[in-house]
């Protein structure tokens, strides 16, 4: 099948390689620009772009998909079908109508449930059991049309961002080539009026609340690994927490107040008479360290307070 892929991330180049082995004909990759990153701030090409560089695929890096110019650089293709999956630019309507069979989209959600950009961190943080992949029929709304294939998968108490997204890019690269092979199973329309939204992250959520309960605090640590880390303060320094539990005490210390920092882990009194244990940690400039590694270089002690 005459495809043109359009995605950025990993979880984008995850289902280009699965296409790619599955001996799709990809006429073109689209991909968003370029961008500052590291240090330097130097111009670094995305996930897709890496892979379909050393596949030897046309890529194309539009700002924007509204510019007639490109429409009609696509439509001069003449593709089947016009697979997305993270790609992060909107498709605009003339661009949907271009394949002969349209646009199919790759989502990380079980639809209508968390449409919008960050499906996978926003059913962390919701402590939601389960998710999956949603194989859609694009439609002018976001995220709105019918779903032709799905798959269910469970949300670990263990998981993070990047494990669930890993999970899901796998199961997305498999289903999409499923998709490709049976055209497509009937277009179930979604229900609207179950539909949540999955707004953007902002880094200001990532720092820690210390008067919620330990069990939301510890699904933030999960959602916000390994970007950009939730985090809190200690004697005017940043630290960011990569592992944390929720452990069964009756705090009868202020929200934030150190109850405990041994080799097990930093022991933190949390909202409700909650409390959390920090397994691994990071100063700002450091490394990534267990609990008892961090405490030989950066002492903490029972009745610091976090946060403050």
């Amino acid at each position: 099948m005459k495809l043109v892929f359009a995605g950025t991330p990993d979880f984008a180049a995850a289902a280009l390689a699965a296409l790619h082995r599955a001996g799709h004909e990809i006429a073109v990759v689209l991909t968003q620009p370029d961008r500052p990153s590291g240090r330097g701030l130097h111009p670094t090409p995305s996930a897709v772009k890496r892979l379909a560089q050393t596949l030897d695929l046309p890529v194309l890096q539009p700002g924007t998909l509204k510019d007639p110019a490109i429409q009609a650089a696509l439509a001069s293709l003449q593709p089947d079908t016009m697979v997305v999956a993270a790609y992060g630019l909107i498709v605009p309507q003339a661009v949907l109508d271009i394949p002969r069979r349209g646009c199919i989209n790759i989502h990380a959600s079980l639809l209508p449930r968390w449409r919008g950009a960050a499906p996978i961190q926003r059913a962390i943080l919701a402590g939601d059991d389960k998710t999956g992949i949603s194989i859609m029929q694009m439609d002018a709304g976001l995220d709105t049309g019918p779903v032709l294939l799905e798959e269910t998968t469970g949300v670990a108490p263990e998981d993070t961002a990047q494990t669930l997204h890993d999970r899901l890019a796998a199961m997305g690269a498999r289903l999409i080539v499923q998709t490709l092979e049976t055209e497509g199973g009937v277009p179930q329309p979604q229900d609207g009026t179950r539909a949540t939204y999955a707004a953007k992250l902002d880094k200001r959520e990532a720092t820690i609340d210390w008067s919620e309960h330990a069990a939301a605090i510890a699904r933030k640590v999960r959602a916000f690994n390994p970007v950009p880390g939730a985090s809190t303060t200690c004697g005017g320094s940043v630290l960011k927490l990569w592992h944390a539990r929720v452990r069964e005490h009756a705090a009868a210390a202020a929200p934030g107040t150190i109850i405990s920092a041994d080799k097990e882990g930093v022991l933190v009194a949390c909202g409700g008479d909650s409390a959390l244990e920090v397994i691994e940690l990071q100063r700002a400039g450091g490394k990534r360290l267990p609990a008892s590694s961090f405490l030989a270089g950066s002492p903490l002690h029972a009745g610091d307070r976090l946060g403050a």
